[in-house]
């Protein structure tokens, strides 16, 4: 129901929600100037109009009571970035060539996270496409894409979007983009986008002007006013996100999304949005192809994740496992600021509950959130409702400096982790580079005005004032400026620094999990797994599997050995450091060991 729609007799029907605005106008470019047709009023605050003069290609703007001239919310385009005019896209007219992919199953995942602008030399859908072959060569069965939604300016990590339907120019026309995406599925992989519906970006919104109602003051969120998912007139704000879901899954047959930051969406409705959306996903296009639903969402509430008789998800497919991130992170790096205090006391310990019964943080007390209880049981989930990573945008470009973990923990120790995610039965996801062991960081970056952008810059470093090393001016002067062109250009991965051992391993472990991992999971019961610690850094952790088969994992995440250990009686199929072996059969656990056993196959 929303923005612009080609019919089928060539017309053009445009609809606009502005219950603020006392009158409408379209108003059309054309090569002789610009044409202003009113629209007509609707019932509930619609505006709509339908013209011949329009078709696909037309640029158009919306002009509120005589003043104020914005784009389409619902644009499908927007050639000359977020203040320009929308652009008519017919999407009838792209041929798809994928009508046999049906993509694939959940247990198969393998996420490769990346970012369009920076993930080659390109910054387009285009570099994506070229890299294809090495995705799938490397044992990546789905891409996710950080935000394409336009974004105003040059550059972006993509949560700054503020029209939800409209690929970002920069890295290419919705043609691109679907070109990506048929092409990726040509290659068995699935492609999976990373989406906003808790906020917009503070620069090119304008729906505050003529439609008020997509906001309320009753709740707020980290960038004010939440979204009105719960007040008068949510219906159509609904709906807005509903649609802008069912879109991407359906025009550009995306395989699945990743929803940013749950954890501030406030919504006191039964059902609450939600849950409404991925029902409208599982009863539309989930019933004729695999569709994911990805949850990032720091309340660790399970409840979106459960599952139905059937075993399958009843809403969303899993969520980023941040409490496994943190655990490996306190381990490996040895930093208990921030949130990794809450993980500090002992490390081993909740990273063995995070491995055998999904959170860590299951109802306790958080002492990074001043004592607030913190997350719902989740042991009776399977293990592939968590998404596993030692990276991600997150956890790197939040960073005050953005380092990635090659920079902050040994080589040996970056090895044990990596084995523990890629073999744990949960999803694993690697971040852009991070199978290469890439060092350049990830700083977030940004392209606002001069006044905006200084007002972000001095944020970020007031925002990391609190760190020790960050507490005095020229610490801060450290922090790199997101509106600096210089801070976007250092995340862009460089392909010739490209460290080939790293890449071996990480090419063998991925080969393991398909031979070896993928065909247990669904031997393992939810409940059943089990783990013990033998020290705050070593843990032996067990899921046991039907006929009576066990895969066990042992770890020492430490620059110490662990002894007493329990000896390995098994051969391992995968174990690091490569000359243990002869040390764990008596009982001897190097440091930074990772070791994976499968017994009674």
């Amino acid at each position: 129901p929303f923005g612009s729609e080609v019919l089928s007799d060539g017309s053009v029907r445009f609809r606009l929600w502005a219950p603020a605005a006392g009158r409408v106008q379209l108003r059309l470019e054309n090569g002789e100037g610009e044409t202003d047709l009113a629209m007509m009023q609707r019932q509930g605050g619609w505006y709509e109009v339908t013209t011949a003069l329009a078709s696909h290609g037309s640029l158009y703007t919306f002009v509120i009571d005589g003043r104020l001239q914005v784009p389409d919310p619902a644009s499908r385009f927007q050639p000359r970035d977020v203040h320009g005019p929308s652009q008519v896209i017919d999407p009838v007219l792209w041929r798809w060539h994928d009508g046999d992919w049906t993509g694939r199953p959940w247990a198969e995942m393998v996420i490769y996270e990346l970012h369009v602008g920076t993930f080659t030399g390109q910054g387009d859908f285009q570099g994506v496409i070229s890299r294809l072959d090495y995705l799938r060569d490397l044992g990546v069965t789905a891409i996710e894409l950080m935000p394409v939604s336009d974004f105003p300016g040059a550059r972006n990590w993509g949560y700054d979007g503020v029209l939800p339907f409209a690929p970002d120019s920069r890295y290419g026309t919705p043609d691109d983009l679907k070109s990506l995406v048929q092409a990726a599925h040509g290659k068995g992989i699935m492609v999976f986008l990373d989406v906003v519906y808790n906020h917009f970006g503070p620069d090119g919104n304008y729906l505050h002007r003529y439609a008020p109602d997509f906001f309320t003051a009753r709740h707020h969120t980290p960038w004010g006013m939440a979204v009105n998912y719960d007040g008068d007139n949510s219906r159509v704000v609904r709906d807005f996100f509903i649609h802008n879901a069912l879109y991407w899954l359906e025009e550009y047959h995306m395989d699945g999304l990743r929803l940013d930051a749950v954890h501030a969406i406030i919504d006191d409705s039964k059902p609450d949005i939600l849950e409404e959306l991925a029902a409208a996903v599982r009863n539309g296009p989930g019933r004729r192809r695999h569709i994911h639903l990805l949850l990032e969402n720091d309340n660790n509430d399970a409840h979106y994740l459960a599952r139905t008789g059937e075993d399958g998800p009843l809403w969303y497919d899993a969520q980023l496992n941040d409490d496994l991130h943190h655990c490996l992170h306190v381990l490996i790096t040895g930093e208990t600021d921030g949130y990794y205090q809450d993980y500090a006391d002992n490390p081993a310990w909740y990273l063995g509950r995070a491995l055998a019964d999904g959170f860590a943080y299951q109802g306790e007390t958080s002492a990074y959130r001043e004592g607030r209880l913190r997350g719902t049981p989740s042991g009776q989930l399977p293990p592939a409702a968590f998404v596993g990573f030692l990276q991600n945008h997150d956890q790197i470009g939040n960073r005050a400096l953005g380092e990635r973990i090659t920079a902050l923990a040994p080589v040996e120790a970056v090895r044990a982790a990596t084995a523990v995610v890629l073999l744990a039965p949960g999803v694993p996801l690697l971040f852009m580079g991070e199978e290469w062991g890439a060092v350049q960081p990830f700083p977030y970056f940004c392209d606002f005005d001069r006044d905006l952008g200084r007002r972000v810059a001095e944020g970020r470093r007031s925002e990391f004032a609190h760190f020790p090393q960050f507490a005095d001016p020229a610490g801060q002067a450290r922090i790199p400026d997101p509106n600096a062109p210089e801070t976007f250009a250092r995340a862009r991965l460089d392909w010739d620094k490209l460290v080939q051992d790293r890449l071996d391993l990480h090419s063998a472990l991925l080969a393991l999990r398909a031979r070896v991992i993928v065909p247990l999971l669904e031997q393992i019961t939810p409940g059943t797994a089990r783990f013990r610690t033998l020290s705050k850094e070593a843990l032996q952790v067990e899921w046991p599997l039907a006929m009576g088969a066990v895969l066990t994992l042992c770890a020492n995440l430490a620059d110490t050995p662990c002894a007493p250990a329990p000896p390995l009686t098994d051969e391992p199929f995968f174990f690091t450091p490569p000359d243990c072996r002869d040390g764990l059969r008596r009982g001897e656990w190097p440091p930074w060991l990772a070791a994976w056993t499968l017994a009674g196959c």
